[in-house]
């Protein structure tokens, strides 16, 4: 039967489908919550500046390509016990492994870069140097990590998430006109020029990066989910996905209410803070750039750890958060070396930090339609997945996803050098 068909197997009673959903939940979310990273606050903040409420209803359509994305990931985790690069070398060779580990480990740096930039900029407006915040932040979340149990670190992850309701309450402080907004929700318009098409792009582009699918899966397996708790895993999913697309949302119908009808122009989301200020008070400028601190640190550590965990099972080191530095140092040093340089680049004058973070994105865009491609060949394997096989239409949204990504990707790369 179809995992898509759900039976009266899946009516569980109440409290103990509440305990068992409480146990299995935090990798979905979390990982979810994690892709509201700088860049991505940068993007919706963008979005609601330059054009309102036009663009909410690509969130729509968003969070249906990225749960599909994210449940396969999920699902392949708890059938197999095994990670994604784990599953990539056995069956696709370590040569692929080797060159797609390459791929990951630099977008996640530059990543990373992007983050440490985000924790400089929040700390900037509240008067704190970018000298004294980032390394503050680096050693944060290296001993989040290296001194923590897996469990302590997703509960602390966990409320790194409920952070987010900052711009939640930001949304409504700015009293937006909410037909106008309901309009934009429901009634997609686009206006078919390089700009728009280039804006829905990176709203797709920052909603789905290949490492979450890696993190994902290797989340899953750490926190030991089995295939009988397989419902509450793809429930952890479900409010993942629509946590990250609400706080979406309510960034752009933030910004959409107040820097778009002012017509100032911003160029990532401390601009967007700084913009609220006079426009829709103090206290709505704070919850932005508390937010973003929030999700800069919280990518930050993530990042570095989705990294270690990618490589490590890539190449069979021992890898996991419940491991001494001892019994996993290459897992470890590997966390220690990105959260170090990433910190690093920040603080260099002279790093070209956006064409960085500009041709990272170029690179996720060519990467992820490959890791979607090794995705779909693994998990309608029936010999390693079983009955969890895909059904036609995961299969077919997948392949619109990568395809969609590819031509983004092509479209980024002309516009870059059109203007």
């Amino acid at each position: 039967m179809s995992i898509w068909k759900p039976t009266r197997s899946w009516l569980v009673p109440r409290a103990k489908g509440l305990a068992l959903f409480l146990a299995v939940l935090g990798p979905g979310i979390i990982t979810s919550n994690v892709d509201n990273d700088a860049g991505g606050l940068a993007t919706y903040s963008l979005a609601g500046a330059e054009y309102g409420y036009s663009l909410i209803w690509t969130l729509v359509p968003i969070a249906i390509l990225l749960f599909v994305v994210q449940e396969m990931a999920m699902r392949m985790g708890v059938v197999t016990g095994k990670g994604l690069s784990d599953l990539i070398r056995e069956r696709f060779g370590v040569r692929v492994t080797f060159y797609l580990m390459g791929a990951l480990v630099f977008l996640n740096l530059t990543n990373t870069w992007a983050e440490f930039a985000g924790i400089a900029a929040s700390m900037s407006i509240f008067g704190v140097s970018k000298y004294i915040s980032v390394p503050a932040a680096a050693m944060l979340v290296w001993l989040m990590v290296v001194k923590g149990s897996y469990k302590r670190v997703e509960k602390m992850f966990l409320v790194a998430c409920l952070v987010y309701v900052s711009y939640i309450i930001a949304g409504v402080i700015v009293k937006p006109q909410w037909s106008e907004v309901l309009r934009g929700t429901l009634v997609p318009s686009l206006e078919w020029d390089v700009s728009a098409l280039a804006m829905v792009v990176g709203l797709v582009g920052t909603t789905i990066a290949p490492w979450m699918q890696f993190y994902l899966q290797a989340s899953v397996v750490e926190k030991g989910v089995k295939k009988t708790e397989y419902r509450m895993a793809y429930w952890d999913v479900v409010v993942g996905t629509v946590v990250v697309n609400v706080v979406a949302f309510f960034i752009i119908v933030a910004c959409g209410a107040t820097i778009f009808p002012a017509g100032i122009q911003i160029r990532d989301a401390a601009d967007a803070a700084v913009a609220l200020r006079p426009l829709a008070g103090e206290y709505a400028s704070f919850l932005f750039a508390f937010g973003l601190l929030n999700a800069s640190l919280f990518a930050a550590s993530i990042l570095p750890l989705s990294t270690s965990f990618t490589v490590s099972e890539a190449f069979g080191w021992e890898a996991g958060v419940n491991k001494k530095f001892a019994e996993a140092p290459g897992f470890y040093s590997l966390y220690t070396s990105i959260i170090g340089v990433g910190a690093a680049g920040v603080l260099w004058p002279h790093l070209p930090l956006f064409k960085v973070m500009y041709w990272s994105q170029v690179l996720n865009g060519i990467a992820l339609p490959v890791v979607i491609l090794l995705m779909l060949l693994l998990i309608n394997d029936r010999r390693l997945m079983g009955d969890f096989v895909n059904n036609r239409l995961q299969n077919i949204i997948a392949v619109v996803v990568g395809a969609l990504v590819s031509v983004a990707t092509v479209a980024m790369i002309i516009s870059s050098f059109s203007f």
